[in-house]
């Protein structure tokens, strides 16, 4: 995996958890870069799972949700016992997590946030997440990412 190791990856060989990394040419023009990964990959959409920064009453969460909807804010500020969430600027989550916008992983943040993961990730055996860089996927079991993350899940993902 030689220049392909991000905190993300790092993060999952350190703790042992059974993983695979994938890569693919990134697109820059492409609108979706969960999508574009999706494709890449030949996988279901709702399969592949993109991550979010929101705020919710002020604070960062992450939100990892199926590539195919969005996140419904109304839910991830419920499952936090919130009471207002709105996507993050885009700023404060590179600086948070330390990934670049399109990149953002949910493993091997900068700082440690709360993480919720849409509930629908449990009928994989296994999803993809992004691993840290444009072009690159991690595929895991949902248990071990809700493991790892300490994560919650609930039904955060809405049309």
């Amino acid at each position: 995996m030689a220049g392909r190791g991000t905190p993300a990856t790092a993060l999952l060989d350190r703790q042992r958890v059974a993983h695979r990394v994938h890569a693919y040419e990134h697109d820059p023009r492409a609108e979706s870069f969960g999508e574009e990964a999706a494709d890449a990959l030949g996988q279901p959409p709702e399969r592949v799972f993109k991550t979010l920064v929101a705020e919710v009453d002020g604070a960062l969460v992450v939100g990892v949700v199926p590539v195919t909807g969005q996140l419904d804010l109304k839910a991830l500020a419920a499952a936090r016992g919130g009471k207002k969430a709105k996507l993050a600027d885009m700023a404060a989550a590179e600086r948070a997590t330390g990934y670049v916008a399109g990149g953002i992983s949910p493993l091997g943040q900068k700082k440690r946030l709360p993480v919720v993961v849409d509930s629908s990730a449990e009928a994989f055996d296994t999803i993809f997440c992004s691993a840290g860089r444009r072009g690159l996927e991690i595929e895991l079991a949902a248990a071990d990412l809700v493991r790892l993350l300490d994560a919650q899940v609930a039904d955060i993902a809405g049309a």
